[in-house]
């Protein structure tokens, strides 16, 4: 028997997900721990021992593969709690990222009451130094060593434990910006030292300086926190390395998810695609939107024809970000989000949450504010005695004290329409995301399955889908830990990229770009060779960000593995307009365009999970639990709703809505008009009525 963990460390819980060789997966939750996330898995080790009857040890020496996805770098960015910070730049490009480009975010461009962000380098630990490269590569003014030097001097004073490198037109030539780093690596040893041509070797001189200060800012973060993790699972009995995982939906190395610590900042929403694409596509689905909903935040993504969209030069948290990661719609929006009424007297539900301390009102933690599933235990939702398959005690009495007192006796309302309020703004909140992934990128939502993830998701589910016109849902018994699913069933994955601007006329040196290319595969496949893994579990995924001549911005257009030559250019040139097309609604067949940036992104291939199939379903009434009051309307008129142990459902059984089916994990909730199919993949489809 050999085993696969998945550890998805979320804010409030954190998940483990166990799959064996012959098809058995089992799912585990702890409560976080942020102040030492060992602690949590410690707990959920002893969960995992306890129902297999086997030692941990035993099954981490069996286990050959192991995955870590954590929030430990989101965390630190939103609280701001990285590292104190120095940045080494260009001579007169030391305010760059204040000038952020003139950028303001969308929705605040006209509020000139919006304040700036805060910037992760303080002024004067923004060091000049005297040098210039030119966009040809040419060297005007040779690097002042001095300069350098002297930077070191001040940052060594200042107790400075990072240092950001990043030159002006360095992805032209580099020669500036590596002696730079070595002279602060021999002078300052002990800092964490991040390099713009190495996080992001592309061009775009401030996209490349923020991200670099943001790898630096959060690089000894990650690096305490892989360090800890490693040598907790080594103790325990692991005989192989733990993989983190990123933001661009793959695997790293310890190695190099230290020295790449900006790609951590979302690495637990990011392996949610892939999970998704496990649980559609035997149900005949390409096109499915997963929705996660934890007990901190409400989080999106959005596969068409298989595919997950990937993004370069994001605006994280207001941090430009170069590096590509999963596009990923991140709301305040989760099962500790907390209602409140504003000034002017209107329920308004986050971003502000209960987390795992205190909590939510009912879980007995101290918490004493009306949240989200404060709101969903008024209901009658979830179970009024305990949750986590009566692991966690709760107590519905609190849940309506705290929304009476909060929200209905401030508004001169019952508590049950005060809770169904706080329901209905989350679940519109949410809505809004949604159609911000569909409809505000050009595709209509009708077209989808949803797919729900995350302990809380399936009690908004179906609410969900029939407010924006989706008629197929789709919940797996894994649910609550999908993210730690598709951890185990991800690939390690790198990106190589490199500057290389070049206009399509016909001085263009294809040839030029082809080597380049293949260059970063050859250092891709070095890498994952270095990590154990054969040249035959390797592929490669080629990009390039295109435009026309004159443009500001340009698009990634995937080319597969097709070589780039005279043959095929003009099939990457077709790509690109309708790729235009589709983004921006037009496209200028007529226009000269212009290669900027290429990537090739290096795959170590992870065999496929051998599936187990649920047997047969005999009679779905015979699983109901109990019967219990909710209240599924505006006019907080409570309905007997029969309760279902989805513990003993088995593949074909049919619940028809008003229900409830309680999971060890997660509970979900069929709404009037719906219907749920347990399939036997172990997935329930739950589909719209006529």
């Amino acid at each position: 028997m050999t085993y696969r963990l998945g550890v998805d460390a979320g804010g409030t819980f954190t998940d483990f997900v166990l799959a064996d060789s012959k098809g058995s997966i089992h799912l585990f939750k702890a409560t976080s721990t942020p102040e030492d996330g060992t602690r949590a898995i410690a707990e959920g080790f002893a969960q995992i021992s306890e129902k297999l009857g086997i030692p941990m040890s035993d099954i981490l020496g069996q286990t050959d593969l192991c995955v870590n996805g954590t929030t430990v770098g989101l965390n630190a960015l939103i609280q701001h709690k990285g590292v104190k910070t120095g940045l080494i730049c260009t001579a007169g490009h030391e305010d760059s990222l204040e000038i952020r480009l003139g950028h303001k975010e969308e929705g605040y461009r006209y509020d000139d009451a919006y304040p700036p962000a805060r910037i992760l380098v303080d002024r004067h630990l923004r060091v000049p130094v005297r040098e210039r490269v030119l966009a040809d590569g040419s060297v005007r003014t040779p690097l002042n060593e001095q300069d350098v030097r002297e930077a070191c001097e001040v940052f060594r004073r200042e107790g400075v434990r990072a240092v950001a490198v990043s030159f002006l037109w360095s992805v032209a030539n580099d020669q500036h910006e590596r002696r730079a780093a070595q002279i602060v690596r021999e002078m300052l040893p002990e800092a964490y030292v991040s390099v713009g041509i190495e996080v992001f070797p592309q061009m775009r001189e401030y996209t490349r300086t923020s991200t670099a200060v943001v790898n630096a800012y959060l690089g000894p973060v990650l690096n305490t926190y892989v360090t800890r993790i490693d040598k907790f699972f080594q103790d325990n009995g692991t005989r192989v390395p733990v993989r983190y995982f990123q933001s661009n939906g793959g695997m790293a190395s310890r190695g190099v998810m230290v020295s790449r610590a900006v790609n951590a900042i979302n690495s637990g929403p990011a392996s949610a695609p892939m999970a998704g694409r496990h649980v559609a596509q035997p149900l005949g689905f390409e096109n499915f939107i997963t929705v996660d909903m934890g007990g901190t935040s409400f989080d999106i993504t959005l596969t068409h024809q298989g595919k997950t969209n990937v993004t370069k030069d994001n605006d994280f948290l207001r941090y430009r970000i170069g590096t590509p990661m999963i596009q990923v719609e991140t709301l305040g929006a989760g099962g500790g989000s907390i209602g409140w009424i504003d000034s002017m007297g209107v329920l308004n539900v986050g971003p502000q949450s209960a987390g795992a301390t205190p909590g939510p009102a009912c879980y007995k933690r101290g918490g004493t504010l009306p949240t989200v599933t404060d709101a969903n235990v008024a209901l009658g939702y979830l179970n009024p005695e305990s949750l986590l398959g009566g692991r966690l005690p709760i107590d519905a009495a609190a849940s309506r004290g705290a929304i009476a007192m909060h929200v209905a006796e401030k508004l001169g309302i019952t508590v049950e329409k005060a809770a169904y309020g706080i329901f209905s703004i989350v679940n519109n909140n949410m809505v809004n995301g949604i159609r911000r992934v569909s409809i505000e990128r050009g595709y209509d939502p009708r077209d989808f399955a949803l797919i729900g993830a995350g302990g809380a998701t399936a009690l908004h589910i179906t609410a969900l889908a029939r407010e924006i016109g989706i008629r197929t849902v789709l919940v797996p018994k894994l649910a609550s830990g999908l993210c730690a699913f598709g951890q185990i069933l991800s690939d390690v994955k790198y990106n190589y990229m490199a500057a290389m601007p070049m206009r399509l006329d016909e001085r263009a040196d294809l040839a030029r770009v082809e080597q380049r290319f293949i260059e970063l595969e050859r250092d891709g496949a070095a890498a994952l060779n270095s990590e154990g893994i054969s040249r035959d579990r390797i592929a490669f995924k080629r990009s390039i960000d295109m435009r026309y001549v004159g443009q500001v911005h340009e698009c990634s257009v995937d080319i597969g593995d097709i070589a780039v030559g005279t043959v095929t250019i003009e099939s990457i040139k077709a790509a690109f307009h309708r790729l235009h097309r589709q983004l921006f609604t037009y496209d200028e067949p007529d226009s000269l365009i212009e290669i900027v940036n290429i990537e090739t992104t290096v795959l170590g291939k992870t065999d496929l999970l051998s599936p187990a199939q649920l047997p047969k379903g005999d009679q779905a009434s015979e699983a109901i639990r109990t019967r219990r009051p909710m209240i599924f309307g505006a006019d907080a008129a409570a309905i007997s709703t029969a309760v279902y142990d989805g513990t003993r459902l088995g593949a074909g059984d049919v619940i028809d809505g008003p229900s409830v089916i309680e999971e060890p994990t997660t509970t979900i909730v069929v709404q009037p008009g719906w219907q749920a199919r347990l399939d036997s993949t172990g997935c329930y489809v739950i589909s719209a009525q006529e």
